[in-house]
């Protein structure tokens, strides 16, 4: 059964698999449901870590994907080969762009340094009002529970508007982000 739902949806996720088989379980589930749903993957276009697994699991489910990289890190992060669309940047911020601008809504896995990088750049362009697109994370086993007590933090010592809150949304699930992204507007 395919969802009408947005027509794109960027992730942004680690390079490495992680200590926990859940995050990839997850990456894998949430490349499978997305192909189903008939969305297209935007993502930064790996072969390693949970970004491999996840584009695996898209590619197999018959999904579109587009993948992103920088040129500096074609030849590190080995670039999956069976992607419908590849664009190669010049640098990281513009991947971030491109990943961005061809998305309609976006989810951030468990990551490290990097994931961390693309979704504060997403949520301060938010925070600024440069867009409205839904944000979310995938809290896979409270993964992301220590960044969420971090903005209630940052919000109650007064160094960001409590809106902030607002703007990550996060979900324990697949099942559970795939139903927030079908309740989406198409647009």
């Amino acid at each position: 059964m395919r969802l009408l739902l947005t027509r794109s949806v960027c992730v942004f996720c680690g390079s490495r698999r992680g200590n926990d088989p859940a995050h990839a379980a997850a990456a894998a589930e949430l490349g499978t449901a997305l192909a189903g749903a008939g969305l297209r993957l935007v993502y930064g276009a790996g072969d390693v870590g949970l970004m491999g697994v996840l584009a695996s699991a898209a590619i197999a489910a018959g999904g579109e994907t587009l993948g992103v990289v920088p040129a500096h890190l074609v030849g590190r992060e080995r670039g999956a080969r069976d992607l419908t669309r590849v664009v190669v940047t010049e640098t990281m911020h513009e991947r971030k762009k491109v990943m961005f601008m061809n998305a309609d809504a976006i989810v951030t896995l468990p990551g490290g340094g990097g994931s961390l990088d693309e979704l504060f750049e997403v949520l301060t362009w938010r925070q600024l009002g440069l867009h409205d697109k839904h944000v979310y994370l995938l809290n896979v086993n409270g993964y992301w529970n220590p960044l969420l007590a971090l903005l209630v933090h940052i919000v109650a010592e007064g160094f960001a508007p409590a809106e902030v809150l607002g703007y990550l949304e996060p979900c324990d699930s697949v099942p559970e982000l795939m139903g927030r992204l079908a309740a989406l507007p198409i647009g």
